[in-house]
């Protein structure tokens, strides 16, 4: 239940992270870069439905994080926060169609043996 609970909060950050990229292309129409920060550029953003449930989406992985935290040590449940980035990875390619080089798949199965290495230990 607790590792579900964790996980559970690690998705949906990454959803929210994935929303937000989502939010901000629309606003620059893709273009890397394109974001200026001005007051033009914070109404736009600020405006973008995507945007808004990208931050909603942080909000509810931030109330399952903080029961997570109450159930297990910070030294057990932070390791699992590394999940993100092997989701971010994953959702670049399919969601965003990102391409990603061989190399940074290399450092996302050193992150997935780190994560099993942690769940094997005691979490309290």
């Amino acid at each position: 239940m607790l590792i579900a609970l964790i996980v559970s909060s690690v998705l949906i950050a990454g959803a929210a992270q994935i929303t937000l990229k989502e939010g901000v292309n629309r606003v620059t129409g893709g273009q890397e870069g394109g974001l200026r920060f001005d007051p033009e550029a914070l109404r736009a953003i600020a405006s973008t439905p995507l945007v808004w449930a990208g931050l909603a989406l942080f909000g509810i992985s931030a109330i399952l994080w903080i029961f997570a935290l109450s159930r297990a040590s910070l030294s057990f449940a932070y390791p699992f926060a590394a999940l993100g980035y092997v989701l971010i990875v994953a959702f670049s390619v399919f969601v965003l169609h990102e391409t990603v080089p061989p190399l940074r798949w290399v450092g996302v199965a050193f992150i997935c043996i780190g994560i099993v290495l942690v769940a094997q230990t005691p979490h309290a």
